[in-house]
């Protein structure tokens, strides 16, 4: 998470998202997000899934990072809330090829549709149990114990995922993504990890895009 000097304004709207409150036209007004340091404005578009009509929100990602971790409720929170065309992807990234087995990992569990029950998890395990869920051994050992199918694991981990993980490598370097948690909006915008904040910032490019 990348330090920043904050303003009371600023700091009132860490809170107001903290708290769970939506960003207001006058709050919006006040904090005034700033181009180059805010938010960055994407040279070249990257590429969107999601359907005409909706807004698409990327929420880049490691379980490795502690950061994710602690943003981690504060996102569910926010998708809890968020308005029906606002549409929102999870993307594990992957810095180097150490967290390449934890990539998968998210993509298996999104292909068995285990996400809600087991991504939680998956966070908790790492740092708060301190299991090294880093490699495709510890990986597969821990899914096990929490009652899912060996063999339909291993044949998405090893397959689907593995292709997954290197689109998302792509859609990663489309964003430039520096570093975790961070969002990716419309295609159009990164928005570094900043606490709650980020979602304050998200919520005003959404809007933005939403002008047209």
């Amino acid at each position: 998470m990348h330090r920043r000097d904050f303003s009371r304004n600023l700091l009132a709207a860490g809170a107001a998202a903290a708290a769970g409150m939506s960003l207001t036209p006058a709050l919006a007004q006040r904090v005034a997000f700033q181009e180059g340091k805010d938010f960055v404005r994407l040279a070249k578009p990257a590429l969107t899934e999601s359907p005409a009509g909706q807004v698409e929100v990327v929420e880049f990602f490691a379980y490795s990072c502690i950061h994710c971790f602690n943003f981690e409720p504060v996102f569910n929170d926010w998708v809890k809330r968020k308005p029906a065309h606002v549409n929102v992807r999870r993307m594990p990234v992957a810095f180097n090829q150490n967290f390449v087995p934890m990539q998968r990992l998210y993509f298996t569990l999104e292909a068995m549709g285990l996400v809600d029950k087991l991504h939680e998890k998956v966070f908790k395990a790492i740092h708060e149990e301190r299991l090294p869920l880093t490699t495709a051994p510890a990986i597969l050992a821990w899914v096990e114990k929490q009652g899912v199918n060996r063999d339909q694991f291993t044949g998405i981990f090893n397959g689907a995922a593995a292709k997954l993980s290197e689109k998302a490598v792509g859609l990663q370097d489309a964003y430039q993504v520096e570093g975790t948690p961070a969002l990716g909006v419309a295609g159009r915008f990164y928005v570094g990890g900043q606490g709650p904040r980020t979602l304050l910032v998200a919520d005003t490019l959404i809007a933005e895009v939403r002008k047209g």
